[in-house]
């Protein structure tokens, strides 16, 4: 009897240890697979049966919230709403019952269910009321404000405009066109819903992704602050350096010349050809320092890498292939001045715009200012944080100075002059795109910091050659203006302090 009693007890102990080991696995280890099944849907009605809390925008504006659902027979009890419509889309997102999570409302969802571990435990006192909505909020460090102002300067016009505050990171409008009304992916008609997603997904234009920092284009004479830089760290210029005036230069290893913009005659020292944006001293530059130093001194501004902000799949600009530029010099010369291969995310120059005005300091940009319970309390606050030190501090003195020049006479002076006289620093770029003799093609980019004596806000504009009109204007004629405005209004709500 005893053994037949053994036996047994062996033989429910072996089938509690497989019960243990089935369990764990489905409940644990393919917790997510289960989850992502196109047919179980129990996880998204369960999100949707919980109440969801707002985002707000820096200056107090609902950017998105929840509402409770009274139609009979709906599947969940709550529908989330995007007050400002295409305004935020592509910073907060959209959450839908059907269709996935996106931007703030991916990266904060914990917060704005009442899912966070602190949340939970400040939850315990009610365990037993009758209040049961957890959720939290979100404030953002974008201002609605400079958001609409991004907008209607930019118009139906492809392109970016981003502007961050100089010694933070922090991120006071990020705007691309085209956008989205991510109310309409978030209608409770799946159908109409899903036919709306698909139209945006085959749009050539990405307008779901938010190209200034998911995209990234070729950079023309802006990146010609990131070449000064990596010469004057690596003791290849100095401000007394000196080019002759030509028309063109033929760089090793081919018959083929590099010219300036519209095959002007350029030179001078560093002062000059950075005020006038020559761009044979800056293929030179490039090809004086070689592959390797020039390479080095490029990424310590963060190219190559992904930039590090608080929002899903960013970009990283990039500088190319060096596998075989020794024998390609060519190309390396045209790198120095911004061409070839070279690809900029249109946040990453706005935030080189702020290095060179932060004592060349680069900031972690981010989006989330302020995280709170359901009664307002502080849940966390981002903390700024630094990325790199990608230039000397003398070397951002001299940068801020070269840039100041090209607001005063050089190629921004035609537009970026600020209200009120209060001084700027700029440097534009035209990017062109089209090969010889193909129709002119290029893309209008300018970035600046003001005050210049005591920067406290950055801002990046790039303007698509989409069309003739676009092509045929110059990063200062063009994007020019448009930072002017932006500068112009931030100023308006937050007045520069007077020494």
């Amino acid at each position: 009897m005893n053994g037949k009693i053994r036996h047994l007890a062996i033989a429910l102990m072996a089938l509690y240890v497989v019960l243990f080991l089935a369990l764990n696995y489905w409940q644990i280890d393919r917790t997510e697979e289960l989850a992502a099944q196109p047919g179980n849907t129990r996880a998204a009605i369960r999100e949707f049966d919980r109440p969801r809390g707002p985002i707000i925008s820096a200056d107090g504006v609902v950017l998105a919230e929840s509402h409770p659902i009274t139609e009979p027979g709906s599947d969940v009890q709550y529908q989330r709403t995007y007050p400002t419509g295409e305004l935020f889309a592509n910073i907060v997102g959209h959450s839908t019952f059907g269709l996935g999570t996106t931007q703030v409302e991916r990266t904060e969802s914990e917060v704005l269910t009442g899912g966070t571990f602190i949340q939970q435990v400040r939850a315990i006192q009610d365990l037993f009321g009758q209040d049961h909505d957890y959720s939290g909020s979100v404030q953002l460090t974008v201002r609605d404000d400079m958001q609409r102002t991004a907008r209607d300067l930019l118009g139906e016009t492809e392109g970016s405009i981003v502007m961050l505050n100089v010694q933070t990171g922090a991120v006071i409008a990020m705007w691309s066109w085209p956008s989205y009304d991510p109310n309409r992916v978030a209608d409770l008609d799946y159908d109409a819903a899903y036919e709306y997603l698909t139209e945006l997904q085959s749009d050539p234009r990405d307008p779901l992704l938010n190209n200034a920092y998911q995209q990234r284009y070729m950079p023309g004479s802006t990146f010609k602050v990131l070449t000064t830089g990596a010469g004057l760290d690596s003791g290849t210029v100095t401000l007394d350096s000196s080019w002759p005036s030509e028309t063109q230069w033929v760089p090793p290893q081919t018959n083929d010349p590099i010219m300036n913009y519209g095959g002007s005659s350029c030179g001078g020292d560093l002062t000059e050809v950075f005020r006038r944006s020559c761009n044979i001293p800056f293929a030179q530059i490039a090809v004086e320092m070689g592959p390797d130093q020039f390479q080095e001194y490029i990424k310590r501004w963060g190219v190559e890498e992904p930039l590090p902000i608080d929002l899903p799949r960013p970009a990283a600009s990039t500088i190319g292939n060096f596998d075989n530029i020794d024998n390609e010099l060519p190309l390396l010369a045209m790198r120095g001045f911004g061409q070839n291969d070279d690809q900029m995310v249109p946040l990453h120059m706005a935030m080189v715009a702020a290095t060179v005005a932060n004592d060349g300091v680069m900031m972690k940009p981010y989006v989330v200012d302020a995280r709170f319970d359901h009664d307002g309390n502080v849940i966390d606050r981002t903390e700024p944080d630094v990325w790199k030190r990608p230039i000397s501090r003398q070397t951002s003195d001299t940068l801020t100075d070269l840039m100041v020049i090209v607001a005063e006479s050089g190629t921004a002076r035609c537009c970026i002059a600020l209200e009120g006289g209060i001084p700027v620093a700029a440097k534009t770029g035209t990017a062109q795109l089209n090969g010889p003799g193909e129709p002119e093609r290029s893309h209008a980019w300018i970035i600046a910091f003001a005050p210049a004596d005591a920067p406290k806000y950055a801002v990046a504009v790039m303007i698509k050659g989409t069309n003739a009109e676009i092509s045929a204007s110059t990063g200062g004629q063009l994007a020019g203006p448009l930072a002017k405005q932006m500068l112009d209004a931030v100023f308006a709500i937050d007045p520069p302090t007077t020494r």
